[in-house]
């Protein structure tokens, strides 16, 4: 296999967190959004989105992080990132739709480019603009962590929604959100800041990161 992705995407980072967890051994090629490398006809034909990541494997290429991740659970099945009750794999989803619908589209890089460039944003505007999405979901999250969660969001192993809510809180952290309003979820970070997986996909891990 081989990743497509950017270090700090977030995107990208959730892929990595599954494949790691999945101890899938798999070689990346970075494409340098900052560059404009998603746009270069070579990539251009991996992924006519033009967006990371793109997942290679037996000659396709697989677009999109949660069909990625699906994929991933579909074909290598151990160890499982859902619950094999229907309602509770339903729970583990909303989850990871919660941040990768309603959050993260709206503090990826794209966006805040265009804010910098169409709308005249400083830091603190882009900050602030991040915050008013990352805010009002962690607070859903929190509570459902609450109601679900025994050490991770969703009992006591990861799953899919640990995928999205670590490169999440990274992201937060890169915008300057508070979070000590959610406890739940910085003691998940603790927990993945020592587990391997979680480790080994962080973005200072990266070969392309600088």
């Amino acid at each position: 296999m081989i990743l497509h992705g950017y270090w700090r995407s977030g995107a990208a980072y959730r892929t990595r967190i599954a494949l790691a967890l999945k101890g899938l051994a798999y070689d990346q090629q970075g494409v340098d959004l900052r560059t404009g490398a998603q746009r270069s006809e070579a990539f251009v034909a991996l992924n006519p989105q033009g967006m990371v990541p793109a997942l290679e494997v037996d000659g396709v290429v697989l677009t999109q992080s949660p069909a990625i991740l699906e994929w991933l659970e579909e074909a290598h099945p151990a160890p499982p990132l859902l619950p094999t009750d229907p309602v509770d794999r339903a729970r583990v989803r909303a989850m990871a739709a919660l941040i990768g619908c309603d959050i993260h589209p709206l503090n990826n890089l794209r966006v805040g480019k265009a804010l910098r460039e169409t709308f005249g944003a400083d830091q603190a505007a882009v900050d602030a603009w991040a915050a008013r999405w990352i805010l009002p979901g962690f607070e859903a999250l929190e509570a459902l962590v609450t109601l679900h969660g025994v050490g991770w969001c969703f009992g006591s192993a990861p799953t899919l929604a640990d995928c999205y809510l670590i490169p999440q809180i990274y992201s937060a952290r890169r915008f300057n959100v508070p979070l000590e309003a959610f406890p739940r979820l910085l003691a998940i970070d603790a927990a993945a800041a020592v587990h391997p997986a979680f480790g080994a996909a962080h973005p200072d891990a990266q070969p392309d990161a600088d």
